[in-house]
């Protein structure tokens, strides 16, 4: 595409063919603009990993011409890699107010709360950043204060929905604004990126205030104690549990130092009513009747730290799981973390508890997205010249492009996207034109970026069939004057492998009888014929495939 005229580039560096990294940057000539920045948590065989960021090297790279990060909502999967790029970028970063209120505390973990710089925007603003005008739309979602971003352009308007659903009930009366996005659509919208992780799903997503039909008569009959476990930042999702509890007279405390956070931050800005004399200290709690007593935790995923998990297995500090308890997991189950929840689930039921999940009780968790219905009342509303389905695995941009094409886009105007795929935008055109630096950058104790594939490799490789050791002592002379002494991790400690390992102690001496006085100053070849010969006769004699190390030392 020739740059002769205006253009605007949309470059996702996370969020696409994936849930969660959410960050899309939008440049033109002289301006770029960061909408979102997320973090995505590790899947199962990302071992030993904490979180997981997205690339950001092509946006460093231009840092010149950022003029602000934009926060659609306040969930981690949009705000949760700030800590980490801010250091690196410190630019404004505009959010509502809910959206800051949680970017702060995270910050404060990190000693940036005072030096970062943070500008509250409201539903409604309009906000000029250089050439860039901004325009925020309320939108329903399962967090309140989230926001749509139009962005007008050189080359046209661009709207970001953010993560939405047309909610006609929703618990915080914040309804997505029908009228405004109807009102962009009569200006003329050039690109429209909307989410598409319900794009798989028939009809209409349900109300969030479904939720406390559902719980009320769980609630009512529960013979004791209720814990529910959901996301700390799903607050519309805890006004529901303070409601019904408050209702039957049930007194609630919240467990988890994000849910704790949380709850607090909502509560001092208005955006979670806490009914009077329902919320107590767990502390106090304890003294509380078992069937008049509700928790509210972390763990929803499984996670083995958060507070179910440990609550699953006996080690928290302060609550016991008991026979006749119940434990309602309200919150939808994010790809990678099946294996760890039922490990969750089934170790509660061995407790005791009765365990409530949404393929057991349908309506104790809804989504916050849009089904397909309501993807199309989006488009019908905007109407937009280019359609770029966002956030989501690669088959929900697919189905979600699908349906735009059964309602009568043209398939060349709707554009599957990588992470790192640059869609250059003119008045009347759009291609794809190059791509950027993009991938995953892993989160490992105070490591950032020191972990990558090959480390993750390793991790997997000794996961499954252990290390094996081999120490041998070399004289000047290059003659072998100890060992060698084989050791091993996680791959056989039985009896029986003494003899397999002595029948590899003589392979080895025999390959190194068979090496040149020249060829055993050669203490890199020497480690690689150990290797191989040890690698072929241990998958021979036992088909396994340690990780195999020679130590060679000089005496």
């Amino acid at each position: 595409m020739s740059h002769r005229g205006p253009w605007v580039r949309i470059i996702p560096l996370g969020g696409l063919g994936e849930i969660g990294m959410n960050m899309t940057l939008l440049e033109t000539e002289e301006d770029l603009l960061v909408i979102d920045a997320g973090l995505m948590f590790p899947e199962e065989e990302m071992l030993g990993i904490d979180l997981v960021l997205p690339e950001t090297t092509y946006l460093l790279e231009q840092r010149d011409k950022v003029r602000g990060i934009v926060l659609t909502h306040g969930h981690e999967d949009h705000t949760g890699a700030l800590p980490y790029l801010l250091p690196q970028l410190p630019v404004p970063v505009y959010g509502t107010a809910l959206s800051l209120g949680l970017v702060q505390e995270k910050l404060r973990e990190f000693d940036l709360d005072r030096t970062a710089d943070l500008r509250r925007v409201r539903a409604g603003d309009r906000l000029q950043l250089g050439a860039l005008t901004l325009e925020f739309i309320r939108v329903s979602h399962s967090i309140p204060d989230g926001v749509a971003i139009a962005v007008h352009t050189p080359a046209g308007l661009v709207v970001h929905t953010g993560d939405f659903k047309f909610d006609q009930t929703p618990v915080g009366g914040e309804l997505t604004d029908f009228g405004k996005f109807a009102e962009l659509g009569d200006r003329g919208v050039q690109v429209l990126l909307s989410d598409s992780t319900n794009a798989t799903r028939e009809g209409v997503t349900p109300s969030e205030s479904e939720v406390a039909r559902t719980l009320e008569p769980i609630f009512r009959t529960a013979p004791r104690r209720i814990i529910v476990a959901c996301f700390a930042s799903h607050i519309h999702r805890i006004q529901q549990v303070l409601d019904v509890a408050a209702r039957l007279g049930k007194r609630v405390a919240v467990n988890g130092k994000s849910m704790l956070a949380n709850t607090r931050i909502a509560a001092e800005l208005g955006y979670l009513r806490v009914p009077e004399e329902t919320l107590v200290r767990l502390e106090e709690l304890q003294r509380t009747p078992p069937d008049q007593s509700v928790i509210i935790t972390t763990g929803s995923q499984g996670e083995p730290l958060s507070a179910l998990a440990r609550m699953a297995v006996g080690e928290h500090r302060q609550i016991e799981i008991q026979p006749g308890d119940t434990v309602i997991f309200s919150a939808r189950v994010i790809p990678g973390n099946e294996k760890s929840i039922a490990r969750t689930v089934n170790q509660l039921f061995k407790r005791g508890a009765q365990v409530i999940t949404e393929d057991v009780q349908a309506g104790v968790h809804v989504s916050g997205h849009p089904s397909r219905e309501e993807l199309k009342l989006m488009l019908n509303l905007t109407r937009p010249r280019f359609l770029v389905p966002v956030h989501g695995e690669y088959r929900h941009l697919h189905f979600h492009a699908q349906l735009a094409r059964g309602m009568g886009l043209a398939p060349d105007h709707i554009f599957l996207l990588d992470n790192g795929d640059v869609l250059e935008v003119a008045p009347t055109r759009a291609a794809v034109v190059s791509k950027v630096a993009a991938g995953r950058v892993f989160v490992d104790g105070k490591g950032v970026g020191d972990v990558g594939d090959t480390v993750l490799r390793d991790r997997q490789h000794l996961s499954q069939d252990g290390m094996v050791v081999i120490v041998i002592g070399f004289d000047k002379a290059g003659q072998v004057v100890s060992g060698p002494e084989i050791i091993s991790r996680g791959f056989a400690h039985l009896p029986e492998d003494d003899r397999l390992f002595e029948e590899a102690r003589r392979l080895i001496l025999t390959v190194l009888d068979g090496c040149s006085v020249e060829e055993k100053t050669d203490m890199n070849l020497i480690r690689q014929r150990i290797r191989s010969v040890l690698r072929k006769f241990l998958q021979r004699a036992v088909e396994r495939r340690p990780m195999i190390l020679p130590v060679i030392i000089e005496i």
